[in-house]
């Protein structure tokens, strides 16, 4: 008798949090809904890393749970169970990139996309704060040139078409680079695409001084320009043969989270430009295309 009494005690609790009473007297049972999210263009981050996505409630971030995507783009879960009361006080959606496994509770320093609800939908993409920015109206250029194998003070060695460097030519060669400054978790990366793949150039923050890596150059007599770029004569990866001639390649500049999630780019990659068979060398420049539209994932989330 004593067990009976217990469980009809606990069944009255369990009914006292699920039912709650309006100022109408109307009666609640609906403590959660759902959050429906629809994002085109997400690559596959691997096994060490993973999807979350956030709501903003009055200045606070609160989880909608995490999701992965497969090679084919498609998200393991699109419909999440929130909170109503999270759900109607949400003001925006935030996609973040976290970790596997993820010890922080808070969100990571990826801030990917974002969105601000207009009534039940958010129009998600990395133009809305805090997500990375706005590539809508962006340049750049670059040159050919192969300033690391060099004697200063001599004559030109004739081998400039086996190097890149981002900005313009000159004395000393200057950015050129009209692209918003990223926000912390997050820095741009040169590439080259090579005979069995991308080849990076190194990742950099600021337009105007060397990037992270001078691991191709010649390094015989300097370290190169005060701007991005690579000479490409040491050290090849396997399957390509150096000195690399640039000319007839695609030479891109990606976004890359940090930590990066692979050695291969990421799906960012807002400048592209394929170099042509017969490119003139420096102190001719040639730009970049805004590649944004085709490489930048879009999406909406519902309440």
């Amino acid at each position: 008798m004593k067990k009976i009494k217990l469980s009809m005690m606990s069944l009255l609790t369990i009914g006292m949090l699920l039912v709650s009473c309006n100022d109408d007297d109307t009666v609640n049972v609906d403590l959660t809904g759902n959050l429906e999210v629809s994002i085109d263009g997400l690559d596959n981050l691997g096994s060490d890393f993973q999807y979350e996505g956030w709501l903003l409630v009055d200045g606070t971030p609160i989880t909608t749970g995490v999701f992965t995507v497969n090679d084919a783009g498609e998200l393991s879960q699109t419909r999440f169970e929130v909170l109503n009361a999270v759900l109607d006080s949400a003001t925006k959606f935030i996609l973040t990139i976290e970790p596997v496994p993820d010890n922080d509770p808070a969100p990571s320093d990826q801030k990917y996309l974002a969105g601000d609800f207009n009534n039940d939908t958010a129009v998600i993409s990395t133009s809305v704060a805090p997500a990375i920015g706005d590539f809508s109206d962006i340049s750049g250029t670059y040159f050919l040139r192969t300033p690391t194998d060099e004697v200063p003070g001599d004559a030109n060695n004739g081998n400039d078409q086996n190097g890149v460097w981002f900005g313009l030519p000159g004395m000393p060669p200057m950015a050129n680079f009209d692209l918003p400054t990223l926000p912390v978790g997050w820095i741009y990366e040169g590439w080259v695409i090579g005979d069995s793949g991308p080849i990076s150039t190194g990742t950099f923050s600021d337009f105007g001084d060397r990037d992270s890596s001078n691991m191709f150059s010649g390094m015989q007599f300097n370290d190169g320009p005060p701007v991005p770029g690579e000479d490409f004569f040491l050290n090849a990866p396997m399957g390509e043969t150096f000195p690399l001639d640039i000319r007839g390649r695609m030479v891109v500049i990606s976004v890359e989270p940090v930590p990066d999630n692979s050695p291969a780019p990421f799906t960012l990659k807002p400048l592209a430009a394929m170099v042509a068979a017969d490119a003139e060398t420096a102190p001719t420049a040639h730009n970049f295309n805004n590649n944004t539209s085709l490489t930048y994932p879009t999406g909406m989330v519902t309440r």
